[in-house]
């Protein structure tokens, strides 16, 4: 497999293991959501609605955001690529270690890309370091938020100060929003007010983590500029999102208690995990996401597949090297096994 297309959440070559490698909502996806996907097949003979104008109308409503403000894609991966590509960066600037599919859609595009390394004695931490490279040469600035794999999230003050600067200095930004929701209070940190403000920012958002949706495919973003979301219809293929895949989203919006409970039950469970480990001596990072981002033994990942536990090596992040890991947060019982396994590893290793 192509060293940069190694993600969490491949059970097709790790069969019947716990999965912590991926970091989806491990109460499952909603039974509305699996039922709208179903009856959804009694359309499939028909073309997808090419504007996905009753999801967008649903996400409008949800999200507070007007509705020519939306785009929707075949996930969040489909939406970097289309901006990449209608926007043709020659310079962009992107933290590391970070999500994969920024920097791959930028070399697919012929962009040039300079990395702001993140210092682990600073936590991961971009700090002001990160805006001091953002220049008048930078034309796309990638940033997650909490980011990905650290789970280390900035205060809604830095995100200010970001799009302030990539304003000054004619950037496009590009703020990957996808993990938000899981933190304490996901509307402080959304800049989806300042759409107006910030015309050349694009804020990535997608079902996949938030309901458990990855196999679905269905990611949305939003934009103050509507040329900027035409220029990526352009390069973007027609009917990119399924019948299945509308449908499935316009269930998954009305999943309110779903995803209030889940969230809840996911930030106790993130907060038991996080001391189990510590005590068992992990050096962890200050995660604000649903998964926890740490050291360990060079061969722990091949150790807890022997034992049936998929956890996630982050060695082929930019920046990051073997030794570093992350495991999705799980539900309660699925948690005690990881660190049940992880005492058995350690203690052999003794």
């Amino acid at each position: 497999m192509t060293e940069i297309h190694k993600h969490g959440g491949d059970i097709y070559r790790h069969k019947n293991v716990l999965d912590f490698s991926s970091n989806c909502n491990p109460y499952g996806t909603p039974e509305g959501v699996k039922k709208a996907g179903a009856a959804a097949m009694e359309l499939v003979c028909h073309y997808p609605d090419v504007e996905c104008e009753g999801l967008r109308r649903a996400l409008a409503e949800a999200e507070g955001v007007p509705i020519k403000s939306i785009i929707c894609g075949n996930g969040a991966a489909d939406l970097i690529f289309g901006l990449a590509l209608a926007l043709k960066p020659g310079k962009a600037l992107l933290p590391a270690p970070t999500f994969a599919e920024y920097e791959q859609a930028l070399r697919a595009c012929g962009c040039e890309t300079e990395y702001y390394f993140l210092s682990e004695e600073e936590g991961f931490c971009p700090g002001e370091g990160f805006l001091d490279h953002i220049g008048k040469d930078t034309d796309m600035v990638f940033f997650c938020n909490p980011n990905n794999p650290t789970g280390v999230a900035v205060e809604p003050e830095y995100l200010k100060k970001l799009a302030h600067c990539c304003r000054e200095t004619e950037t496009f930004l590009v703020l990957d929003e996808c993990f938000e929701d899981f933190l304490e209070e996901p509307q402080k940190y959304s800049m989806k007010r300042y759409l107006k403000e910030y015309p050349q920012m694009f804020l990535l958002k997608a079902f996949t983590k938030k309901y458990a949706m990855a196999g679905i495919r269905l990611g949305y973003g939003f934009c103050g500029n509507p040329q900027i979301l035409e220029k990526m219809k352009e390069v973007m293929q027609p009917w990119n999102v399924s019948v299945v895949a509308q449908e499935a989203g316009m269930a998954a919006l009305k999943e309110e208690t779903y995803v209030k409970e889940s969230m809840k039950k996911i930030r106790k469970e993130r907060e038991i995990l996080l001391e189990g480990m510590k005590k068992l001596g992990f050096f962890t990072f200050a995660s604000e996401a649903n998964y926890i981002f740490f050291k360990g033994p060079e061969d722990l990942q091949e150790k807890c597949l022997e034992k049936g536990i998929y956890i996630r090596d982050c060695s082929n992040y930019r920046g990051l090297k073997k030794g570093y890991y992350r495991v999705a947060v799980r539900t309660g019982e699925e948690n005690e096994e990881l660190l049940k396994v992880f005492k058995q590893i350690l203690e052999q290793n003794r």
